[in-house]
This record gives C-alpha cells, sequence and structure tokens, in this order.
C-alpha cells in the first residue's frame, strides 16, 4: 500500500529530529500517535506540535543494546498508536560492491561493509502505518563536507518495514 502524506511528514519530521543530533547515534524508535488525540490527552501540548501533523513521533526510550531484529519482535504497540518509526545509521554501498561480498554471517558483512572504500554512510528512516503503508527516508552523509542527499522510497528496507508492521498487530 503506498505511503500517505501523513506518514511521509511523519517520517521526515522523525529525520529532521534526528539529525539534530548530528551522526554516530544509536537506532532510536517513535511511537506514531494521531495528533488530534494527544492533544486532547495532553492540550498544554497545543503550542508545540504542529496544527496540521495528524500524526506525532513520540521517541521512545533506548532500545536494548541486544539485536535489533530481537528487540523489534518484543514490542507489541497499544491501539493509541497508529504507527511508528526507526532511525538508524546503516553503510550503502554500490550494487556491484554489494555483489561481491562474501557469503558470511551479519556481523562479518557489517565489518566487511565498514571498511569498504566505496561506502557511503546514511541515516535511514523507515516509518509504517497499522493500514500496512510504508515509507523509508534515506539521508546519505555527504562526502567530504559536501551537502547530505534525501531519498525517499517505500522500498528502500523491506525487511526492516515488516518487522516494524509486526510491532503494530491486534
Amino acid at each position: 500500500m503506498p505511503p500517505t502524506d501523513d506518514l511521509r511528514a511523519a517520517a521526515r519530521e522523525v529525520e529532521d529530529f534526528v539529525s539534530t543530533g548530528g551522526w554516530d547515534q544509536a537506532p532510536q524508535l517513535f511511537a506514531l500517535v494521531p495528533t488530534a488525540d494527544l492533544l486532547a490527552r495532553q492540550p498544554e501540548l497545543a503550542g508545540t506540535l504542529g496544527p496540521d501533523a495528524a500524526l506525532t513521533p513520540v521517541a521512545q526510550d533506548a532500545l536494548p543494546d541486544e539485536d535489533l531484529a530481537e528487540a523489534l519482535a518484543g514490542i507489541l504497540w497499544p491501539d493509541a498508536v497508529h504507527g511508528c518509526a526507526l532511525a538508524q545509521e546503516i553503510v550503502v554501498l554500490p550494487p556491484e560492491a554489494e555483489a561481491a561480498l562474501p557469503d558470511s554471517d551479519a556481523a562479518e558483512l557489517r565489518r566487511v561493509a565498514a571498511e569498504h572504500p566505496a561506502r557511503r554512510e546514511a541515516r535511514l528512516v523507515a516509518a509504517v502505518h497499522r493500514d500496512g503503508s510504508s515509507v523509508c527516508v534515506l539521508r546519505l552523509r555527504g562526502a567530504d563536507d559536501g551537502a547530505d542527499e534525501l531519498v525517499e522510497s517505500p522500498d528502500l528496507a523491506p525487511n526492516l518495514t515488516r518487522a516494524l508492521l509486526a510491532t503494530l498487530r491486534p
């Protein structure tokens, strides 16, 4: 299902928020709650939330240091949460470099990718909604103090979006 403008806006808001902290951050998880519901419970937030935002990202406690897939598998959101988003830093390789990677375990692949001369550092924000829609925003770190590049697509991280959708199961 294609992402709604509301989900796109929430993913970009998460990316903007996380980017204010710079690079080299741990993964961060956000609940996406309807802004109207949040304001009904906490009217004092009226001056701080975007009046046109349908979904408001709410930062969660730090994720455990365990494997990210295992941490996500243990999460189940209440009905009041309409979606969630995860921001994490990754290493991106060009397709020809990916094709040449050895057939190894995940830890070894991360090590090889991190040392590859064609690597690019990036921050990925994957956001999902209970309706099954998803969107990913990828910020590629600028090389040699160059400008960062933003890419948006629902197809950037299918395994991650499936894992996030599983946290919203009824």
